[in-house]
């Protein structure tokens, strides 16, 4: 049986007049790599953001339905934000290293967390960076600065950096979308690997990645939930007509 780790039911939002999701109602199991894909404008990000709680400081937003985490209501009052994302980590489309060394960024969290043993850090910099499957390439540059490192390293040192809390949720916004295919391949492969003791969200930069990447899959159009199921059901066998028309290259 398929252990649930994210529901959405009849979660909708907007942005002002503006509908980015509209009634849906979604499992997103643990321990898998879920692709939520469709075309720009679909309510893919606001989802990621909505789980991870990212839009509560933009005015004028409304939002019905619930998120619920291992079963907890993530908008329930009194709600420890910052606890919540200790467990719901997330990447962005862009690069975006800390100011300081590679080391200093893998420890950003931890420190804050209030951890100060030197070796218990060092052995997070290690775990983060080898399950990014960056450490290889870094273990001799740990107290370079970050941005001295390429586009590719630069993203996968942000997913070590999101996993240095060892959370149970990893959120990926196009992570790879202004990477080289060698560098994208490090972390499609990283994310394979992790996904054993993760659940991970992934909004893809490509069908063909989506496709790829799927254990299970989602397929979004105008902030509605079309579709979803199995990777391989979704993307060989869709049941909708408007999905099939997407995978195919029909629009989108």
């Amino acid at each position: 049986m398929v252990e649930t780790k994210i529901r959405l039911d009849q979660v909708s939002f907007s942005y002002g007049d503006k509908p980015a999701l509209r009634d849906v109602t979604l499992d997103i199991p643990a321990r898998a790599i879920t692709v939520l894909f469709g075309p720009a404008g679909g309510g893919k990000t606001t989802l990621l953001r909505l789980v991870n709680r990212l839009n509560d400081l933009i005015e004028g937003t409304q939002r019905s339905g619930r998120l619920l985490l291992d079963g907890q209501d993530l908008y329930a009052p009194g709600l420890n934000v910052a606890q919540l994302r200790r467990r719901v980590g997330m990447v962005f489309a862009l690069p975006l290293p800390l100011p300081g060394t590679v080391r200093d960024n893998v420890v950003y969290g931890p420190r804050l967390a209030g951890m100060r043993d030197r070796s218990h850090l060092d052995t997070i910099v290690k775990r983060s960076l080898v399950q990014a499957a960056l450490w290889e390439e870094v273990q001799d540059r740990l107290d370079d600065p970050a941005n001295s490192l390429s586009g590719g390293q630069q993203q996968r040192l942000c997913i070590a950096r999101s996993l240095a809390l060892n959370p149970e949720v990893l959120l990926l916004d196009e992570p790879t979308s202004g990477l080289d295919p060698i560098s994208t391949g490090k972390v499609e492969r990283s994310l394979n690997e992790l996904k054993k003791d993760y659940t991970i969200v992934i909004v893809p930069h490509s069908v063909q990645q989506a496709a790829r990447l799927a254990d299970y899959a989602a397929f979004f159009l105008m902030g509605e939930l079309v579709e979803c199921g199995r990777g391989e059901d979704v993307f060989t066998n869709p049941q909708d007509q408007r999905t099939e028309d997407y995978i195919t290259g029909r629009f989108g």
